[in-house]
């Protein structure tokens, strides 16, 4: 399982819970609650890491810090 850094807050402007992933380029999703963003990022952070995989990019290894909590 990959353990990317995800910022989580909200937008007024969506009127949405925002879950943004730094590491990963374009890598963000939205929802109505915190988990629902949650879990739409983690879609996004599967999806962006197989494609990488696929198309053969490189893709950043998560933090070590947060691999150990």
């Amino acid at each position: 399982m990959n353990r990317y850094e995800i910022v989580l807050y909200w937008s007024e402007e969506d009127n949405a819970f925002i879950a943004e992933v730094p590491q990963l380029a374009g890598g963000s999703a939205d929802g109505a609650t915190r988990k629902d963003a949650l879990d739409n990022v983690e879609i996004i952070i599967q999806e962006w890491t197989e494609t990488a995989q696929e198309i053969g990019r490189e893709f950043p290894i998560p933090h070590r810090r947060l691999e150990s909590a």
